[in-house]
């Protein structure tokens, strides 16, 4: 507001200035078509300039009640996505991860706004906290982190200022939205009392990016979502897409929802969900009030002993392959040591079928199961004592056979349903509900202009 009225003045000289000078110099005057000649740049004296020419000018892109986006504000936060994912992100995929940002953006600004209003602030040593815990994600000191942002055309201030509104729009949930939402006792016991009943049956981590949509935009909202799928499944990172797109209370976690039972999920998700094999995710599903796209981390057992917190002893035989060998060599490689574990008598004979092949021996008495890749649980979780994985590896590293020697399964149990935990996730579905309303109706007031 105040440089507007600053301008008016000035706006107004220039306005007069140019009112005075006309009647001075007439368009059709003789002595000015006299005067007027070419020129060349030889005829430029040396410049000084006066101001700075700044080729990274901040373009306004949006103005939501009255505080801007800048093309600088949306190509840094654009870079925090490719961060993550490695780059892998097409033009096409780049536009549209540029119109989604922009909604994002304009989302933290009314989240901000309302905090505002509601004199809540985000001190900036909790800001740096949560930036540091980034930075260690990342492997980086908070210092290197720092760097790697700047010199990928983002910064350190785009990504504290998404945390910022995140840490702002929690504290506007907690003081407004979760006072009005109920859960009873009654309700936390019902569904204790049904996990209880559904012990030895399937529960599972998952991840979720959740994406609101009204029957009006439903089929747009659906389109964006299976690109999202599509790029997930093309090696881009989920945790990514769920932090800076979905609409989720759990946005701020990477979409991590921990471990939940197929009854505690939405009726539209839990049969895909069922479906899904660890590393896996589903197609784009319609759910009430939006779309979702649900990711599976890990599954167990509800109250049952996990599998993969398994103690194996292993022996890994390792056969070098030469520089020279073909891929047609190394199958046949493959199909022989496959032939020879089947008859080496255990893990007592791999010493003597290392030697007989070339390779060596080495010796893990201690190693989780869910340490392992996910192929080897899946191999290893079906053989019984004795018996060898196919040979796997590369021609650098060459052909690795791993020979189970045991097997200590957990004796601990799943643990059982806890009263604050069920009452806290039935708590946060309510507020996350509560808190679509809540930003769908902050979005419906704005004024956003659009540049």
């Amino acid at each position: 507001m105040t440089s507007a009225l600053l301008n008016r003045p000035l706006l107004a000289c220039l306005m007069a200035s140019a009112a005075l000078l006309a009647p001075l110099v007439p368009l059709a005057s003789p002595a000015l078509a006299q005067a007027q000649r070419s020129f060349s740049a030889n005829d430029l004296p040396d410049v000084l300039l006066l101001g700075e020419v700044d080729p990274a000018l901040r373009k306004a892109q949006a103005i939501v009640n009255g505080d801007i986006i800048t093309d600088t504000d949306i190509d840094q936060r654009l870079f925090l996505v490719l961060a993550a994912n490695g780059g892998k992100v097409d033009d096409a995929e780049r536009q549209r991860l540029r119109l989604q940002i922009i909604r994002n953006l304009i989302d933290e600004k009314l989240q901000m706004q309302e905090a505002a209003e509601n004199d809540i602030r985000i001190a900036e040593a909790e800001v740096q906290r949560s930036f540091d815990r980034i930075a260690q994600n990342f492997k980086r000191t908070p210092a290197a982190f720092d760097a790697f942002l700047h010199d990928g055309g983002s910064s350190s201030n785009s990504l504290k200022g998404q945390i910022r509104a995140e840490l702002a729009w929690s504290r506007v949930l907690r003081r407004k939205v979760e006072p009005l939402v109920n859960v009873g006792d009654d309700e936390v016991q019902q569904v204790i009392d049904k996990l209880n009943a559904a012990k030895g049956k399937d529960e599972y981590h998952v991840g979720e990016i959740f994406l609101s949509a009204t029957p009006e935009t439903i089929d747009a909202v659906m389109d964006d979502a299976a690109r999202i799928v599509g790029q997930i499944r093309g090696g881009a990172s989920f945790v990514a897409y769920a932090r800076q797109f979905s609409e989720a209370s759990s946005a701020g976690l990477g979409g991590d929802l921990g471990w939940v039972r197929a009854g505690q999920l939405n009726e539209a998700v839990a049969p895909a969900v069922a479906s899904l094999q660890p590393g896996q995710i589903t197609d784009a599903i319609p759910v009430t009030g939006g779309v979702a796209i649900m990711s599976m981390l890990e599954r167990r057992q509800v109250l049952a002993a996990d599998p993969t917190l398994a103690l194996l002893s292993l022996k890994q035989i390792t056969i070098p392959l030469k520089a020279e060998t073909t891929e047609e060599q190394a199958r046949a490689k493959v199909a022989d040591i496959q032939a020879l574990t089947r008859t080496m008598g255990g893990c007592g004979g791999a010493e003597a079928l290392a030697q007989k092949i070339g390779g060596d021996v080495a010796t893990n008495d201690a190693i989780r199961m869910k340490d392992l890749p996910a192929p080897l649980q899946t191999i290893l979780g079906k053989l019984s004592i004795g018996e060898a994985t196919p040979a796997f590896g590369s021609a650098e590293d060459g052909l690795r056979v791993l020979v189970l020697c045991g097997r200590d399964d957990s004796q601990i149990e799943g643990k059982a349903p806890n009263f604050d935990e069920i009452y806290a996730q039935m708590n946060d579905e309510r507020v996350n509900m509560r808190a679509r309303r809540y930003l769908r109706d902050l979005r419906r007031d704005a004024i956003v202009d659009y540049r």
